[in-house]
């Protein structure tokens, strides 16, 4: 395993940090709109906000004014009860989507967690014409889903079946624009299709497809 970069700043301790991947020999210490500013004062025009879970800009007035407000009034109770701000934000995604129930998660990763286990849920109070368990989710070759070891085993990155495994069953994959191949998969032991419309790692061509089970 290759270790951190030396950034050679007494002040920053790296060697408390887990090593998960190669850093540049910089700390970034503000960041304000599309800029970064790093230790030496040199500012960055920022192309990645977090690798795509950041589309707000850093820093940006509006969100500094509500954490304050907010952080005066309740931070986050238990979530066995009911908070004033998620029935909120619940009840105006459900009046401005197609959809009648949310479910808030901390990351993309955790959200597809819930979503797999919601149809593998819905698989084992549905089961198939044998009695067994529906719960094979159809994903795609060249799909992210996320780092857990679940959504990792739904991913179909090269080298990731082999990286922690053994992988958590259930997730054969198909290939993109080619319909037939998740025919080919469907068996009566599948539940759902989890696809990545616009592929945000694999950059594969997508064409639009619909499919529903009976």
């Amino acid at each position: 395993m290759n270790k951190p970069v030396d950034l050679n700043v007494d002040q920053y301790n790296t060697d408390a940090l887990l090593y998960i991947t190669n850093r540049p020999p910089l700390v970034f210490t503000e960041g304000h709109g599309m800029w970064l500013t790093d230790h030496h004062g040199k500012r960055y025009l920022d192309w990645l906000q977090g690798w795509a879970v950041n589309c707000l800009g850093h820093s940006p007035q509006c969100i500094q004014d509500a954490l304050v407000v907010q952080a005066k009034k309740v931070i986050n109770p238990s979530p066995a009860f009911y908070n004033e701000p998620s029935i909120h934000l619940a009840t105006l995604l459900t009046q401005h989507s197609c959809f009648d129930k949310v479910f808030f998660a901390n990351s993309g990763a955790e959200a597809n967690e819930g979503a797999i286990k919601l149809a593998r849920k819905w698989g084992k109070l549905n089961k198939n014409a044998t009695g067994d368990n529906r719960y094979e989710i159809i994903t795609f070759n060249h799909s992210f889903h996320g780092r857990t070891l679940a959504t990792m085993s739904a991913s179909g990155k090269a080298g990731w079946d082999t990286m922690f495994a053994p992988q958590v069953p259930g997730f054969p994959k198909a290939e993109l624009n080619d319909l037939a191949s998740v025919e080919a998969l469907i068996t009566d032991k599948t539940v759902a299709v989890m696809l990545e419309p616009v592929q945000g790692e694999g950059i594969h061509p997508f064409c639009a497809i619909q499919w529903h089970f009976a």
